[in-house]
């Protein structure tokens, strides 16, 4: 039996409930726990890089988040994980000075099919084109995701999110 299975997927999420549990002092053993999940799987496996870069990232340390991302999306990581490694990844990047690369990452999730991710993708996508001083765009993308969520307004909303980037005549 593949050790990436249900009962696999169901203790990772256990162990991710417990997050808030940790002290800050304590990250190192959080991560163990990750680790120790990791350490079941195909040495090859995507998920692995993906719940530690998930772990560092967590914790607070960014930068060593963004390798294992990286490393995670290299080996195929694809599908919601993937879009998770891609929106967290921009993330770390925007948080380590490089919120250019996070913009490139995160655009061409804009046209990806839709998904409960989608709002993370604009609001991920507009902190890294605001640390760019993009703030516009950054707005826009926030104004537009949250117009359908709105009990009114949306077509207000929408139309100003869509202004703020419009080319004016």
């Amino acid at each position: 039996m593949s050790p990436v299975n249900e009962d696999w997927e169901e203790r990772t999420a256990a162990a991710w409930a417990t997050f808030d549990d940790y002290a800050e002092a304590d990250a190192a053993d959080f991560r163990a726990v990750i680790d120790a999940l990791v350490a079941e799987l195909p040495a090859d496996s995507p998920l692995g890089p993906f719940e530690q870069a998930c772990a560092w990232d967590s914790t607070g340390h960014s930068d060593r988040a963004v390798p294992l991302y990286r490393e995670a999306l290299a080996r195929g990581l694809s599908g919601y994980k993937g879009r998770r490694a891609k929106i967290q990844l921009s993330s770390s990047l925007r948080n380590i000075g490089q919120a250019d690369e996070g913009v490139k990452l995160l655009t061409p999730e804009l046209d990806a099919p839709s998904d409960e991710l989608d709002d993370a993708v604009r609001g991920c996508l507009a902190l890294c084109l605001s640390s760019l001083g993009r703030d516009r765009e950054g707005l826009s993308l926030v104004l537009g995701a949250l117009a359908p969520h709105l009990p009114r307004y949306q077509r207000s909303m929408a139309n100003y999110a869509r202004l703020l980037v419009e080319p004016e005549d």
